[in-house]
């Protein structure tokens, strides 16, 4: 086949070249011409064109992530931050722990079972190319109307994908999240999280270091699925009728990962190995220029030498492709024979590509023409930076006066009863059991939590007990309301989740997901949200590792909800003195730690009985949260506390009920005086808890808490001798002091409306 040489590209300088269709701007495709003083190759351009892409370059967020790199707390447990394949963090004992949450939205709603799995397969590869074994994977997704049919054949995709191709892969899905909003009808968010442990000798780097060192690409043959798969598809908005561009989705084939997960494993703690790069977005265009530009500054690869499933391939597809279950490593020549024969071992696929050199070029060839001929940088690292326009819209003055203080709430007894079954069924508070049952969650025999716990907890070291927690929140409609604040009230419950199950809070990982940053309003959700991020990780001392940005998250000029998608990930010394969500002993004790406030501005409550968004967030105290969160720790690793759940959706009602449900053991709980029995039950006021005291403890604990002085009251007793009036051993929820009534409620009959619903809208 005929090519676009270097030297057609001197000797033909105007000719015309397809930029626009490749997604680059004029101005762009005239900053490519001046960097190397002509035109580009249709090879150099398919190469800037990915890596200059939105999703791969963060042209348009790098100007705000920068204060990720600004506002960084005095925490010596970080070992390898922002700007490799995911952050790394000191865990004690000589292990660390790497994580990192990726977004794979656009993929999979064009193609909903693969665009999930490879999302899987991309963050999963992410983690074995920091050198760490992946234990555990998690998902946070949204979708749109539950009872739209599209939405039917997005989910059904989606979690098939996930479970299909994490259970393959022997990864336990540990939790995450799935929320339903109409403002994610077009868009859904398909985001994923991997959890990976090493000891601290075993971290790896992406960097093409030592001279005349050789440049393997191994793993799955390049094919044609993917061809400008992710990095189109995530800087575009989709139109009206669907994607405006519809590049292949990639194709997954977890088996083949799995034998790329062990094979890379042992090359690496054989030390064969001098620098690693997965293959995702922007496949081969993103491993040799960032190595190269990481390492010497210098690499020639002979582009013929790769290994294809289509022979047709010309050489801008076989650079642009995204075929999954590859990756590159930079190898010393002494030790080629024994890294192919690991390669060997595993049946996985290897042949070398090139060589690391001192040019301070990527050179490309193609049966002996030269088709790339670039400085690495300019494509992996010094493209294009957006100080996009950003303003404050007028809308969010009309939305943030118009609170729910109008809203018709419950006002009697009988009232609140209905509500509470009502809510316990909502789409977003029912039980996840349906699409959880369909992930193994405890493969491996690490798992020590899972969904539906506050946080997924892993078994790190099975001698010491030493073990870590992980949890993703995020209320988009927080953040629709105030992005600032939104973002921040997203870290501070993700946090909480983590030190509820009695971990210490340790790193933040982030997937941001926005509407079109070319829109003034949605680039100012983006910069508020980003703030308060930084802000809030900054005083509670957490740093920021890594993350992703997911931009043009919009249909037409409707944008999602801006939705920062925050993990926390924790450390506790033994998993034995977790802290789980049911109670168990009759004659405990439970205690509300926190105060409740009118606050139902973005609640659930609003969202699901009024379809309500307006007014103003729960307001939030760092201090209290991390205070809350010591107390919690200190609970947990003293013996006080045999259970705990944090208050978020859904309110104390969806707290008390989930509790309930998990235990199957009835409580009797009387709802605080003072405060309006509706507001109590469901308002969303943030750094809040209810927790599970041992009559034994009691004074020890609310000493404690007296002490930080932090609210608490206590608020009921377990008793699995509250039967419900039906007769039979039905245990019951007992609430008294609703508007002067009592009223019960029978836990087989939350249960029942909690799991009936996710099955009617997708069994």
């Amino acid at each position: 086949m005929s090519v676009d040489k270097v030297s057609d590209a001197i000797a033909s300088p105007d000719a015309p070249q397809p930029f626009a269709e490749l997604g680059l701007k004029q101005d762009e495709y005239e900053s490519i011409r001046k960097i190397l003083g002509r035109r580009p190759t249709s090879s150099e351009l398919a190469m800037y064109s990915v890596m200059w892409s939105e999703h791969c370059s963060y042209k348009s967020s790098k100007v705000h992530l920068r204060q990720f790199g600004t506002k960084v707390p005095k925490n010596n447990s970080m070992l390898v931050g922002i700007g490799e394949n995911a952050g790394v963090v000191d865990i004690g004992d000589g292990w660390a722990v790497t994580f990192k949450v990726e977004s794979h939205n656009h993929p999979s709603y064009v193609e909903p079972y693969q665009g999930a799995a490879t999302g899987i397969g991309g963050i999963v590869r992410d983690i074995i190319s920091m050198g760490a074994r992946p234990v555990a994977v998690m998902d946070p997704l949204r979708f749109g109307d539950p009872e739209n049919p599209d939405t039917r054949r997005v989910l059904t995709g989606i979690v098939s994908g996930i479970g299909g191709y994490g259970n393959c892969l022997g990864l336990p899905n540990i939790g995450g999240e799935i929320v339903f909003d109409s403002s994610y009808q077009g868009n859904p968010l398909v985001n994923a999280l991997c959890v990976g442990t090493m000891k601290h000798e075993d971290i790896h780097l992406a960097k093409a270091t030592g001279l005349g060192n050789a440049v393997i690409l191994y793993g799955a043959r390049t094919g044609g699925d993917g061809i400008g798969g992710v990095s189109v598809l995530a800087s575009e908005t989709f139109d009206a009728d669907g994607p405006a561009k519809r590049p292949s989705v990639q194709v997954g084939d977890p088996f083949m990962e799995k034998l790329l997960i062990e094979c890379t494993l042992e090359v690496l703690h054989a030390g064969l190995v001098e620098g690693i790069q997965d293959l995702g977005g922007a496949g081969i265009s993103c491993a040799t220029s960032e190595l190269a530009s990481n390492g010497e500054g210098g690499m020639h690869v002979w582009l013929d030498r790769v290994l294809l499933r289509d022979s047709t391939l010309s050489p801008e597809e076989i650079l642009m492709s995204e075929s999954q279950e590859r990756m590159c490593a930079v190898v010393e020549p002494a030790k080629i024979d024994a890294f192919m024969a690991v390669c060997k071992k595993w049946d996985v696929e290897a042949v070398v590509i090139g060589d690391v050199n001192n040019s301070g070029r990527l050179t490309v060839e193609w049966h002996g023409e030269e088709i790339v001929n670039v400085p690495p940088r300019s494509v992996a690292h010094d493209g294009p930076v957006y100080e996009r326009p950003y303003a404050r819209p007028d809308w969010m003055d009309v939305r943030q006066a118009s609170g729910p203080e109008n809203l018709v709430r419950p006002s009697n007894a009988a009232e609140v009863r209905q509500t509470w079954l009502t809510m316990t069924g909502t789409p977003n508070l029912a039980s996840k059991g349906w699409v959880t049952s369909q992930y193994d969650r405890y493969v491996m025999g690490n798992t020590v939590l899972a969904q539906p716990e506050d946080s997924g907890m892993i078994r790190v070291d099975e001698e010491t007990g030493l073990g870590v927690a992980v949890s993703t929140d995020c209320n988009a409609r927080f953040a629709a309301l105030d992005p600032y604040l939104g973002a921040q009230l997203a870290f501070a419950e993700s946090y909480r989740n983590v030190a509820v199950s009695g971990a210490v809070p340790l790193a933040v990982t982030n997937c941001l997901n926005f509407g079109s940053p070319e829109d003034p309003a949605v680039m100012w959700q983006f910069e508020q949200a980003v703030t308060g991020l930084a802000d809030a990780c900054l005083e509670m001392g957490t740093p920021v590792t890594g993350g992703n940005v997911s931009f043009y998250n919009q249909t037409g000029d409707v944008a999602i909800h801006p939705t920062p998608v925050i993990g926390v990930l924790g450390v506790i010394d033994h998993v034995d003195r977790r802290t789980p969500m049911a109670w168990n002993e009759d004659g405990e004790l439970i205690y509300l730690l926190g105060t409740t406030r009118d606050e139902l501005a973005g609640s659930e409550w609003a969202h699901a009985i009024h379809k309500h968004l307006g007014g103003m967030p729960p307001g939030l105290d760092l201090a209290a949260e991390k205070n809350l969160a010591e107390i919690l720790v200190a609970g947990s690793r003293d013996g006080m506390l045999s259970a705990a759940h944090d208050v978020s959706d859904g309110g104390i009602a969806q707290t008390l009920a989930e509790m309930a449900m998990r235990s199957g053991i009835g409580a009797r709980v009387s709802v605080q005086d003072g405060i309006d029995p509706f507001v109590w039950l469901w308002s969303e006021s943030a750094t809040r808890a209810v927790v599970v005291v041992n009559r034994n403890v009691e004074k020890h604990f609310v000493a404690m808490c007296e002490a930080g002085k932090f609210p608490i009251t206590k608020i009921g007793v377990v008793d699995s001798g509250l039967i419900s009036e039906t007769g039979g051993s039905s245990q019951v929820l007992v609430i008294d002091n609703v508007y002067g009534e009592t009223i019960s409620l029978g836990i087989e009959e939350l249960r029942s409306i909690s799991e009936e619903t996710l099955p009617r809208l997708f069994g």
